[in-house]
């Protein structure tokens, strides 16, 4: 079973490689024994699960992954390196954050962490940068994610029952060219800034607005994948999840002087969120 997480992932077109990593990643993605996409996700998900359960626990790789995503659209090749290493140092960091001290060692031992600690400082003073292609969220999609998408780019992919052969996994998932995504956003945030002023959802919306414009090559993809969410998740409320459509239906409401459409396409989309989010606790 995956972690129920989604992604949002950058792809980069070959080309924006430095010439080293673009012949780099233009072998691994021709090649057949490299992780394919129906797979990636289980992969990374048991390298993690391998590296904690090992005696001491890792909780960072030694050397960052060689794996990537990779997509074919328009006869062009994009590739989104898994930067196993840094999102683990990331995550460590978030974890630590967030977790009491006293409870910190049920889960990581103090000198497994301070090691760690050490190697991502030395990786900092290098001037590597700190920002990763991929953003992760538990137990729910963060609104503001799905502003960057339109209706009609979404994939919906279902089990094809026992008895058929070589089925692939549940998927959901959007995709869009970084170009239009920041079109969209900005228009999401103007609007926002006219109509609703300093707000949470103005705040994830710029803060994922400048996420983009950060480390996405202008003809780089956009994908949003609804992860390990999708076993949260009926066949049904797969099918009838259209969360892009209100966010912009509610977006279009703001704008046009219709209220009251706004706040109902609102509260349905967070609505069915909510109850997402709150499976964390379920017994």
């Amino acid at each position: 079973m995956l972690p129920y997480t989604a992604y949002l992932r950058v792809y980069q077109p070959l080309e924006a490689f430095p010439s080293a990593e673009r012949a780099y990643w233009k072998e691994y993605a021709d090649s057949a024994d490299r992780p394919r996409r129906v797979e990636a996700l289980a992969a990374e998900h048991r390298d993690s699960l391998r590296r904690l359960a090992s005696a001491p626990p890792v909780p960072a790789p030694r050397a960052e992954s060689g794996d990537a995503y990779v997509r074919r659209m328009g006869g062009r090749t994009y590739i989104c390196p898994w930067q196993t290493r840094l999102r683990s140092w990331l995550g460590l960091r978030e974890f630590r954050d967030a977790t009491p001290a006293r409870l910190r060692p049920a889960y990581l031992p103090d000198s497994v962490c301070e090691d760690a600690d050490e190697a991502f400082r030395r990786w900092r003073e290098r001037g590597e940068p700190l920002r990763t292609r991929i953003l992760t969220s538990t137990w729910t999609v963060p609104l503001p994610w799905f502003a960057p998408f339109a209706p009609e780019e979404r994939c919906l992919m279902l089990d094809r029952g026992a008895d058929s052969v070589a089925a692939p996994p549940r998927v959901l998932l959007y995709v869009t060219e970084v170009a239009r995504a920041r079109e969209r956003l900005e228009r999401v945030v103007g609007v926002l800034q006219e109509h609703v002023g300093d707000s949470a959802p103005l705040a994830g919306a710029e803060r994922l607005e400048d996420w983009l414009a950060a480390v996405a090559h202008p003809e780089a993809l956009l994908e949003l994948d609804y992860g390990g969410l999708v076993y949260l998740l009926d066949d049904e409320a797969l099918r009838e999840d259209e969360s892009v459509a209100e966010i912009d239906a509610a977006v279009n409401g703001l704008d046009n002087g219709e209220d009251e459409l706004a706040v109902a396409m609102y509260q349905r989309v967070t609505g069915r969120w909510k109850a997402v989010q709150a499976l964390e606790h379920a017994n």
